[in-house]
């Protein structure tokens, strides 16, 4: 099967697609984004989370013909032409990347909600993030990073 979408702004086609391939494996196999991991393959931790048209998925959940027509973001595609997203850079200068599996699935939940709610409480942060498994961290620094990206983009908005 053919899958053609928008990942990261750019179409693409993918050839020789099978039917029961998930986006994930058809983003990290085929078209060369390791970014989101592959860690449950049953949607509960949260590491393969991609934006699919605007909404936060698990990449691993959706059939990879299903995202035909469709516009994927990974967190690949979070940064810009200046550099990282400010949440990516905050993720790093709070030291909330540890071994790093997590990671991108917390950075884009982490996005989305900032997206939402610009200065989001600790229990909205934490309700954000609530899908997202990490294995190594207490989540504090994750809480800080979020945190610091928030006032980041504040203070970018503010006139």
């Amino acid at each position: 099967m053919r899958v053609t979408f928008v990942v990261n702004g750019a179409e693409q086609t993918v050839d020789g697609v099978w039917e029961g391939e998930s986006l994930l494996y058809v983003l990290r196999e085929r078209m060369g984004l390791p970014g989101s991991k592959n860690a449950c393959e049953q949607g509960e931790c949260g590491s393969c989370t991609v934006y699919l048209d605007g909404v936060p998925a698990c990449a691993c959940l959706v059939a990879a013909g299903q995202a035909a027509g469709r516009e994927v973001r990974t967190v690949e595609g979070l940064a810009g032409p200046g550099g990282l997203d400010p949440v990516q850079e905050a993720f790093v200068e709070a030291g909330a990347v540890q071994c790093g599996f997590c990671t991108p699935g917390l950075v884009v939940q982490a996005h989305d909600l900032l997206g939402r709610v610009p200065d989001p409480s600790d229990a909205e942060i934490r309700e954000a993030l609530a899908g997202n498994l990490c294995r190594c961290t207490g989540y504090e620094k994750i809480l800080d990073a979020v945190r610091l990206a928030a006032a980041r983009k504040r203070e970018e908005a503010a006139p």
